[in-house]
Order: C-alpha cells, then structure tokens, then sequence
C-alpha cells in the first residue's frame, strides 16, 4: 500500500455528529429499503456514517445528513444494481438507470408515463434526496451535482459492461472512468452545497483547482483499488477490473509489481493535491482556501476508510 504520511498524515479531524449520521441513514434505509442484508445494512451505514463525519468535519448536521444519505443511495445502487448483477443483466441495469435519469431531468416519478406506474425504491429515494438538495443548493449547484450524478451512472453501466472482460480496457481509459465509479466528484460537487460557499467560474476553471481536484479524483479511485483487489480477486471469474489488473498487462508484470507501481503513482498524486492544498489555502479564509481546505478532507475520508472492514470482508 502506498505511504501517504507526508501528505494525509492524519489523524483526521471527524465531526461531533458522526454517530448521529450513522443512526440518521439507518433509519433512512428503514424509510428506503435499499439494501436487504441486516449485515450490508449495518456495515453501509457505519463506513458511511462515520467517513461522512470525517469528509466534512465542520458541516452542520442536516447537512452531513444530506450527504450521507445521497453517498450511500449511490453505493447502494451500485452494489445492488451494478457490478455482478448489471454484467449479468444489462437490460434491467439500463431501465433502472433509465428511472434515475428521468428524475435528473427534472421530471416527476409518474409524469409522461402512460399508465403511471410505481417508482422503485431507488427512485422514490433519490426524488426525495433531490428535493431535498433542491432546497439547500442555488441553481448553478443544483445542475452540477446531477450532472455528476448522471457521469455516476454512466459510469456503473460501463464498469458493468466492462467487468467479465477487464482485458478489453485500456488503462487511460480506466483512468477516466475511474473517478466516476468510486464517485469522489460528486461528493467533490456536494462540498460547496454542505459548507455554504461558492467559487465563481473563474476560480473553479483556475489551474491550481483543476489540479487538485484531479490529484485526488485519482487518489480515492487508486487507493480503492488497492484496498479491495484481494477481496475482489477472491471471487471466481476473471481479473478485477482495477488499477492492478491493468498495470500487470500493460507493463508485463506479477501482482507485486503492480502494486508497487500503483503505490508509486497513489504517492505522487498524493504530493501533487498537497501542493496544490498549501498554495490555495495560503489565501487565508478566501473561497479558495476553503475550497481546498474542503478538498483535502474529503481526500484524507477516503484515505480513513479503505481501513474499514468493508473492504476486508
């Protein structure tokens, strides 16, 4: 695994709310049964709850709420819909991704369909999390979190596409999609809804922000890849789809060697997001250097919660 000490040392700064955002999507999931398992339940909520106290510690607690409840919808889907089940089952895979879009458009659960016709779980709870984002976000906020929200779909359907046959991917391609997958822009997208701020075009497009962002839309997807390729390896069938699986066909080595590489190019893209932190927040508390104040704690939640049992069993 890559050494990430002298970027994300930790310990990382958690909010006070943490076991009340863990018990808050407990009870959400009893209102939205997204996942049948007490076990997948259970655990969904703890890595959830507490990685969402360490994503924004200073956020208020409808807030962390928020995007707690919006960032296990997305791993519920995905667990659910996504990976094995959508490679074995593409159709069904579209037409759920198909109710989600048509909610991203704006458009009620029923309207256009002759007859109406019952939403799924999954679109009756991502309606209410919209309206509830409607609320709390400006217009400009609002349609770039569901236009990420859309990549995230787009992503699980290739990733489902492309799971039996990671043969078939290049690794800039992968790169790519990567981010999308393990959602870490949108959870980027969130930051500025959840901490009250807002960075105007100019500063969003400057380089300094662009790359940091980058810097760690690789970092959460990479280090992800580590964290869960033996638990991934473990099923039958072929290579994960993951960072690993690639470098070893690109490169022509064993799995050691790929690790290796990988956790090289983890640390390198962990120093190019701390630079990137330090020249932002130098500014004192303009909307940059909380943007990337934002950033840097959203990159050390992903770097806490690939410790987590999730990825182990």
């Amino acid at each position: 695994m890559p050494d990430l000490l002298g970027s994300f040392p930790g310990p990382f700064p958690a909010s006070p709310y943490a076991d009340d955002i863990e018990r808050q999507t407990t009870g959400w999931l009893d209102d939205f049964p997204l996942i049948g398992s007490p076990g997948g339940r259970k655990a969904l909520c703890n890595i959830t709850g507490q990685g969402m106290a360490r994503t924004f510690p200073t956020a208020d607690r409808d807030g962390l709420f928020l995007c707690a409840d919006l960032l296990l919808w997305l791993t519920a889907f995905d667990d659910t819909h996504g990976e094995a089940a959508g490679a074995q089952d593409p159709a069904r895979l579209a037409r759920r991704i198909s109710e989600c879009v048509h909610l991203l458009a704006g458009h009620g659960l029923a309207e256009h369909d002759c007859p109406p016709r019952a939403p799924s779980v999954f679109g009756a709870a991502l309606d209410q999390l919209l309206t509830r984002f409607g609320e709390r976000a400006t217009p400009t906020q609002y349609l770039r979190l569901t236009a990420h929200l859309r990549d995230n779909l787009f992503g699980i359907l290739w990733e489902a596409h492309h799971l039996d046959r990671p043969d078939h991917v290049t690794l800039d391609d992968y790169r790519a999609m990567r981010p999308h997958t393990v959602f870490v822009r949108t959870v980027m997208a969130v930051a500025d809804i959840t901490l009250g701020y807002e960075l105007t075009e100019q500063q969003r497009s400057s380089a300094a922000v662009r790359e940091l962002e980058a810097a760690v839309a690789d970092l959460a997807g990479w280090i992800n890849d580590l964290a869960s390729y033996q638990k991934e390896a473990a099923h039958d069938g072929p290579s994960p789809l993951s960072l690993p699986t690639l470098l070893m066909r690109q490169h022509g080595c064993d799995l050691e060697e790929a690790f290796r590489l990988a956790s090289r190019m983890c640390e390198e893209r962990a120093a190019v997001a701390g630079l990137r932190i330090t020249e932002l927040t130098a500014g004192g508390d303009s909307p940059l250097a909380t943007h990337a104040r934002a950033i840097e704690s959203l990159a050390s939640s992903y770097v806490w919660h690939i410790e987590h049992a999730r990825y182990r069993s």
